[in-house]
């Protein structure tokens, strides 16, 4: 047996070792890596003892999945440098979300209803009618009834301005979230900070309505 033909079965081994590795991983971006080097095995199988179909074949998975790990990191990074810089804007999420036209006086939803998608606010005003706030475009809204328990808005959202309104339903965004769990982590600590920043604004509101200094 000559050395070639060692080369080739050992990546051939090494491949169908790596299959078998990621059938037990669970998130995405190590299922992906492991498929990269089975695929990587199997072309250098296939290059060694002549496979145009193994070839073909691996060929075409490896850069879709070079890709889909490459996709899975920059999501996590745009997350990560969002939570670092306090942005809470959820500008990073837009790429994965679905993009729709309203006039100006249309209601987005209303309150008590069910909480299915996150929004974005990519071009307009939203009026919050039951607190008469007004929010402009580039920021994230609807997430405090998106993860609460019972899921039910607490406002009615109405369009101040014609709006073009991007959103994620929960099915995806879930999905997103087993992909990559660090994506949910870092996702949780801009959730909490966009709190607590609502939290300090109240509390400044209050302690200028009654005269009293502002809790620090």
């Amino acid at each position: 047996m000559s050395a070639l033909e060692l080369i080739a079965i050992f990546s051939a081994g090494l491949a169908v070792a790596l299959v078998v590795a990621s059938s037990f991983v669970k998130t995405m971006i190590p299922l992906r890596w492991l498929a990269v080097g089975g695929n990587v095995g199997f072309l250098v199988y296939g290059a060694l003892q002549w496979s145009p179909v193994t070839l073909l074949l691996h060929g075409a998975l490896l850069p879709i999945n070079l890709y889909r790990a490459a996709e899975m990191i920059r999501l996590t990074r745009r997350v990560s440098e969002a939570a670092a810089a306090g942005d809470l804007s959820g500008v990073w999420l837009t790429p994965y979300m679905r993009s729709r036209r309203l006039k100006a006086g249309e209601v987005l939803f209303r309150k008590g209803d069910a909480a299915e998608e996150l929004y974005f606010l990519a071009e307009g005003r939203i009026e919050f009618v039951e607190i008469g706030d007004v929010m402009e475009s580039g920021r994230m809204f609807g997430e405090i009834a998106f993860f609460a328990p019972d899921k039910r808005r607490s406002l009615t959202a109405r369009c101040a301005l014609d709006c073009t309104v991007l959103s994620i339903d929960e099915l995806s965004f879930k999905q997103l979230y087993f992909q990559n769990p660090a994506f949910g982590f870092e996702v949780v600590g801009l959730v909490a900070g966009r709190l607590m920043s609502d939290l300090h604004r109240l509390e400044r509101q209050l302690a200028h309505s009654h005269g009293a200094p502002a809790v620090p």
